[in-house]
């Protein structure tokens, strides 16, 4: 039982590092995972309250981490070309800026 316990409270540590390097507050999370309050995040980032997956899931998307990130676990560098097919609300301007970037970084590498 202790050993749950340890981890409710790594992962809630690691959800309150993750929220508060983005500068966002308990209630703003609970919001984007639909409580009603901040206490429910208080209650989780203590490690007092067990978080169900569903919700790890969304917080993870919600502050763009990894899930292993919340685990403890090394995570991966995203894939460009998945994150950028993953954001559809990309404006022409933000593709061609993006568009530019990828071709500097191609002119860079070859010379």
């Amino acid at each position: 039982m202790k050993n749950q316990i340890d981890k409710n409270v790594f992962i809630g540590s690691k959800i309150r590092e993750a929220r508060e390097s983005q500068g966002l507050s308990q209630l703003a999370l609970a919001e984007a995972l639909g409580y009603e309050s901040a206490t429910a995040i208080s209650l989780i980032e203590s490690g007092s309250r067990k978080l169900r997956v569903e919700d790890l899931e969304k917080i993870s998307n919600f502050l763009h981490r990894d899930i292993k990130f919340f685990l403890g676990q090394e995570e991966k560098a995203p894939d460009v070309k998945f994150a950028l097919r993953a954001d559809k609300d990309l404006s022409q301007k933000d593709k061609d800026s993006i568009m530019y970037f990828i071709e500097l970084a191609k002119k860079k590498r070859h010379g």
